[in-house]
C-alpha cells in the first residue's frame, strides 16, 4: 500500500512538471528579447539611432534637468558619434520639484532632499503626421542637505544628473520596447 501511494506521488509530480514544461514552451513564443532581432529585421541600435531627441521643456529654473535628461538621451539612443538618419522625434515636457522629508529639530533645516522628476514623452514619426507611443516616466532621487551652502549645491546637482539618468533609462526602455515590435 505504501510503494502504491510513492508511485501516485511520482507519477502526480510527473505529470505536473510535463504540464509546466509544456506551458512555458507554447508561451516562449509570445516574448521577444528586447536587443534582440526586431519584428521589421533591423537592429534595435539602428533604429534607436534614427530618433531625433529635441528639446525637453521644462518650467523656468529647471532647464538644468531638462539639459541633463536631453544629453543622457542622445548618449543612450545613439552614442556611437556617427550622424544617422532620423525617422522619428521625441518630444517630452519635464518637471521636477523638491521635497524636504526629514526636518532637524534642533536647528530647524532640512537634512535631505528628495528631488520628483515627471516627464511626459511622445515618439511621433519624423514629420509629426503619427504617434507612435507617449507615456510618463517618473523617478525620485534623495541627496544629504549641509549646513554649507556649497556642499548642498554640489550635492543637488549630483542628484538632478542621477534623475536625469533614471529618466532617461525609463524612457529608453519604453521606446524600444515598442519600436523591437514595429513591423
Amino acid at each position: 500500500m505504501m510503494m502504491h501511494g510513492l508511485r501516485q506521488a511520482v507519477r502526480s509530480r510527473a505529470v505536473k512538471v510535463a504540464l509546466v514544461s509544456l506551458m512555458a514552451v507554447n508561451l516562449s513564443a509570445c516574448f521577444r528579447p528586447l536587443y534582440g532581432p526586431t519584428a521589421s529585421g533591423e537592429p534595435m541600435a539602428a533604429l534607436l539611432a534614427s530618433v531625433q531627441v529635441d528639446d525637453v521643456s521644462t518650467a523656468a529654473g529647471q532647464e538644468r534637468l531638462g539639459h541633463y535628461l536631453r544629453s543622457e538621451l542622445i548618449f543612450d539612443l545613439d552614442g556611437s558619434g556617427q550622424p544617422s538618419p532620423k525617422r522619428y522625434r521625441l518630444k517630452m515636457q519635464g518637471s521636477e520639484s523638491v521635497k524636504t522629508p526629514i526636518v532637524s529639530s534642533q536647528t530647524g533645516r532640512a537634512e535631505a532632499g528628495t528631488l520628483v522628476g515627471t516627464i511626459r514623452f511622445s515618439l511621433e514619426s519624423l514629420d509629426g503626421a503619427k504617434i507612435i507611443t507617449e507615456g510618463v516616466a517618473v523617478a525620485t532621487t534623495t541627496y544629504d542637505r549641509s549646513i554649507q551652502r556649497f556642499a548642498s549645491l554640489r550635492a543637488a546637482r549630483d542628484a538632478e544628473i542621477r534623475l536625469a539618468k533614471t529618466l532617461a533609462d525609463q524612457i529608453k526602455t519604453r521606446i524600444a520596447s515598442v519600436l523591437v515590435t514595429k513591423p
